[in-house]
């Protein structure tokens, strides 16, 4: 009862909204095929105090399949869509010649609210204040070495790692 009057408040159901969603990643990577790199995000409110945040970022390398990549605080479960207070960042990694660069999107956080760990060949990320709160564990391609070179500006982090020799 409680669900269907949610969706009667909203006009859709949530699970219709990932079905959507679905038919639009595969329009979008036709799109993404074509113009190299698509980004796409959203917000939906439920009330004053519950935000969902969903969106996709596709690339297209050269002569590569389009990889399509997710992110915000709305995850698909078994039991159907879900809105976590823990917003998942975007994150682009480079395998540079003797390093690895990581550039990560954290708008409305503070440079003393991130932490990096690394461990082995994962890096995790986690930032909160206030509202916002971001966490994301990223495969790196080969591990590294040593403390990571950190810089915070305008909502991106950047990170440098040293490859393993």
């Amino acid at each position: 009862m409680v669900e269907k009057k949610k969706e009667e408040e909203f006009g859709f159901g949530l699970g219709g909204l990932f079905k959507g969603l679905g038919d639009l990643l595969n329009q979008v990577s036709k799109l993404a095929e074509q113009a190299g790199e698509f980004k796409k995000e959203g917000e939906i409110k439920f009330g004053e105090k519950v935000k969902g945040i969903y969106g996709i970022n596709i690339r297209t390398l050269a002569g590569g399949e389009p990889k399509v990549e997710t992110f915000g605080n709305i995850k698909k479960t078994p039991k159907g869509p879900v809105v976590e207070e823990v917003r998942e960042p975007i994150v682009d990694v480079f395998d540079e010649k003797d390093h690895i660069s990581v550039i990560v999107e954290m708008p409305g956080v503070s440079a003393e609210d991130i932490k990096v760990d690394v461990e082995d060949d994962i890096l995790h990320l986690s930032a909160a204040t206030g509202e916002r709160k971001y966490s994301k564990e990223v495969l790196l391609p080969p591990k590294v070495k040593g403390e990571p070179e950190i810089a915070y500006k305008n909502g991106i982090l950047e990170i440098k790692l040293k490859k393993m020799s």
